[in-house]
């Protein structure tokens, strides 16, 4: 029987190291050179570049692992979209949650007619199960979209108003992305930011638990199983935080 080759294989750092620096960089508004200063502080030496290879090669897998081990996506569809800049050009960001403020996916694309949503509604699809109801803004394309994906067209339909909030679900779901655009000062290339987003969705979920809502006991207790299923997820033997 041949023993499969580690998901770091080839890699001068140890797993600790690597895994450690994709999860700060996701989970944490960290820039490269950030995390770069952080491992210098702790005797590693390793350069921002050799940090952005490491998030765009193990980021996808971690991403993918976290959404497929949480619970069941909800039966609801909180879909919105917000703009944002790249390189001085408009772009639109659609993105879906579910009624417990799980992120489903994420679209970036140029506009935001009927063509776009029918591809956004098909991306969903192929990621998630047909909801019970769909909540969304008052934006047209929606309706005529839906109206010709089969699966979808006798799903209930419900228009918020944009001006009330009521669509908040989805709203609030775009903070986390805003906070990163400044602090990155702004996104760049609609690949690599779509790439990036998403990565940085899941993963950041996985640990932002709504601590309003715990006790502080629960809280702890509740994040040491995320940071052991963390552990399982990028295949490291303990806590990369404590290894060195």
């Amino acid at each position: 029987m041949t023993k499969s080759k580690s998901l770091y294989h080839g890699h001068r750092f140890p797993a600790e190291v690597i895994s450690c620096a994709v999860r700060w960089y996701f989970r944490f508004q960290l820039s490269l050179r950030d995390i770069e200063e952080l491992l210098l502080e702790r005797g590693i030496t390793v350069t921002y570049e050799t940090i952005r290879c490491w998030c765009d090669k193990f980021g996808k897998g971690f991403a993918h692992r976290v959404k497929a081990a949480r619970r069941e996506p909800g039966s609801t569809w909180h879909l919105d979209e917000m703009f944002v800049r790249l390189r001085g050009e408009p772009y639109l960001l659609w993105r879906a949650v579910d009624e417990h403020g799980a992120e489903l996916d994420i679209l970036v694309q140029k506009r935001c007619d009927k063509a776009a949503a029918k591809r956004f509604f098909k991306r969903l699809l192929r990621s998630s199960l047909v909801p019970r109801k769909i909540v969304t803004v008052q934006l047209r394309s929606y309706p005529a979209a839906k109206a010709e994906i089969p699966e979808l067209a006798n799903v209930k339909h419900v228009f918020v108003k944009a001006a009330a909030q009521l669509n908040n679900r989805a709203e609030n779901s775009h903070q986390p992305t805003r906070e990163r655009e400044r602090r990155i000062r702004g996104f760049r290339d609609p690949k690599r930011t779509q790439k990036f987003l998403s990565y940085f969705g899941p993963i950041r979920q996985h640990f932002a638990l709504k601590r309003n809502l715990l006790r502080a006991s629960l809280y702890r207790k509740e994040l040491a199983a995320r940071f052991v299923a963390s552990c399982e997820f990028a295949e490291l033997a303990q806590n990369p935080s404590t290894a060195f």
